[in-house]
Formats: C-alpha cells, structure tokens, sequence
C-alpha cells in the first residue's frame, strides 16, 4: 500500500469539498445551532446565556446525534457510486493505485472536509465559553468535541459502505435516508417498545449492551457517563450498568463503528 498516493487522493478530494464551500456551509450551520442551543437552551427554565458545562453538554449532545450523521452520510454516500456514474470511476481505476488505495483516499479526504467543518463551528463556541466556564469547562468540552469527530467519522464510514454496496445515486441516497431514521430516530424506540412488550421479564440485562449496535447511542452514553450531573439530567444512571460506562469500552465501540463498515466496503470494492 503506497501512502503517498493516498494522501494525493485526499488531497484532492479535500480541495474539491472547499471548492464548492460546503465547508463553510456546514461550520456556519453548527456555529449558528451550537450558539443558539448553548445560550437559549434554558428559556424554559427562564435563563438565558451560558450555564454550566453539565447543562451546555446536554443541550448540544441532541444538536449532535440529529445533525451530524446527516451530514456525514450526505457528504460520502456518493464518494464512489457517483464516480461510477459520472464514469470517472473506470479512469480512476486506469492509475497505478489500488482500489484500497482509491476508498482510503477518498475516505480519508471527506474525513479532513468533515472534521474541519465541524471544528470550525465549535471552535467559536469554546472561545464564547472560555470566560463564563473556565479551563476546567473547556477540557471537558474538548472531549465532547472529540467524541462529536468520532460520531461523524462512524456515519462517514456507513456513508462510503453504502456507496460501494449501491448500484446507482437514488438507491445510494434512499438508503443513506433510511439509515439515519434507523439509527437516529427508530432504534431506541425498538428498543424501548420490546422491553415494554416483554414486562421486563427478558432481555432486561441484555438491553443496555445493544445500545452499543448504534453509533448514535454509544455518542450518547460516552457523553453522559463522562459528567455527574448530564448523567443525572438523561436519566440514564439507573439503566446503564456503571461498567458500560467504561470510556475505554465506548471509544473502542465507536472505533469499531469506523472500521468495521470501511473493511467491508473494502471487501466488496475489490470483489466487484
């Protein structure tokens, strides 16, 4: 495997992204949403402007689990079936590169584009923070940070996975859709609707360890096991076993999530 080709397709699939400002498209939106969601998050409560980390963290943890995976599956569900319309595809492939070589590239660029973006936009909501939270509120607001760039990296590698498995952009789109209503919205309430159904009498000690089967969930449990009171206002503490709550556990999950879907992509890219 020869790195500098690699990062040569990287490169140019970074530039390409900040050609068309969808960098700076997506940091406006998360600096607008972080800003107002972090100053205005307790209206309902009657205070406005920043409170304390704990409650920051749990008003943008939501921000997150909806709009980050829908950026990043909209950002890679294309990254090969579009070549492949387009037809460059086969010209791509003409080079003396790999097609591990090529998913790498490609992957590895719409990661710099991603993150990049997503920095930008909390970057300016930690300089507004730094005065009312201190040091001490930044550091657990750059872990947050951190786990948000794993979130977004675990639904580029689903994004790219079903861009090698789909034979056309529609079914490409269609299911990068479905995913996220999938992860985002249905999972839990499958969940939570066969624990009902059973009374609790099975899978009751099962079900907090298949929350780690969504990326999203696994996001959510880092973030609220890392502070007291996020873990207090979720409601989670009593569902979660404390061992679940591992950082160790959880980042390895979400690591998981980034390997997994690009091995199998890659499996079915070289086979096709």
């Amino acid at each position: 495997m020869q790195w500098q080709q690699i990062w040569a397709l990287a490169a140019k699939e970074f530039r390409d992204r900040m050609r068309n400002r969808w960098v700076l498209a997506v940091a406006l939106v998360f600096t607008v949403f972080s800003l107002v969601i972090a100053t205005m998050g307790g209206a309902q409560q009657g205070a406005l402007g920043f409170r304390s980390i704990e409650f920051t963290i749990a008003s943008l943890v939501s921000l997150v689990i909806y709009l980050i995976p829908l950026i990043a599956l909209l950002l890679g569900f294309d990254a090969i079936v579009g070549e492949r319309e387009r037809g460059s595809l086969d010209l791509l492939l003409a080079l003396p590169i790999t097609r591990l070589e090529l998913l790498l590239g490609k992957y590895l660029g719409l990661a710099a584009a991603l993150s990049l973006s997503m920095l930008a936009g909390f970057a300016l909501v930690g300089a507004l923070m730094f005065k009312p939270l201190g040091w001490g509120g930044l550091y657990h607001y750059g872990g947050f940070v951190l786990s948000s760039m794993l979130l977004g990296l675990a639904f580029l590698s689903l994004a790219v996975m079903l861009s090698v498995l789909a034979h056309d952009r529609a079914r490409a789109s269609g299911l990068a859709i479905a995913l996220w209503f999938l992860f985002v919205l249905v999972f839990d309430l499958l969940l939570l609707g066969a624990l009902v159904f059973g009374g609790g009498r099975w899978g009751g000690d099962l079900f907090p360890y298949l929350l780690l089967l969504n990326p999203a969930d696994v996001f959510r449990i880092l973030n609220v096991f890392s502070l007291d009171q996020v873990r207090t206002l979720y409601g989670l503490d009593s569902l979660v076993p404390p061992a679940l709550g591992s950082p160790w556990l959880l980042a390895g999950a979400m690591l998981a999530w980034i390997v997994a879907p690009l091995g199998l992509a890659t499996w079915r890219f070289r086979s096709s």
